[in-house]
């Protein structure tokens, strides 16, 4: 049996005023399904590059994060690239941004290494 999930969009503001507690900027970016849509989290760093986070599931079937642009920040344009390609394959994609000189997300609880 899996275990109960929140509806993106529920997930997705509930982030947001995460961030907003912490006077962290976080928006949305790009919306989709209401219910279902999987999330990428863009963290922006500035001049330092930024970071994309992709939800993904641990071996043990556990919800996590896995930074899908590498382990290093990368520049705005490919971290933008990245995503145009993944909402080109999913529309119902939601894409949140966080900014974050720092590189705080307070709401990736679990990042897998790798």
């Amino acid at each position: 049996m899996s275990e109960p999930r929140l509806k993106a969009k529920l997930w997705v503001h509930a982030a947001i005023r995460r961030c907003a507690i912490l006077a962290i900027p976080a928006f949305v970016v790009a919306k989709g399904d209401e219910d279902a849509g999987a999330v990428l989290i863009k963290l922006n760093r500035g001049p330092a590059g930024c970071e994309v986070f992709t939800q993904v599931r641990d071996g043990a079937g556990e919800a996590a994060w896995m930074r899908a642009t590498g382990p290093d920040p990368v520049p705005e344009d490919k971290a933008d690239s990245y995503i145009r390609k993944s909402r080109d394959i999913d529309s119902d994609l939601w894409v949140v941004e966080v900014e974050d000189r720092d590189g705080r997300v307070p709401f990736l609880e679990r990042i897998l290494a790798g």
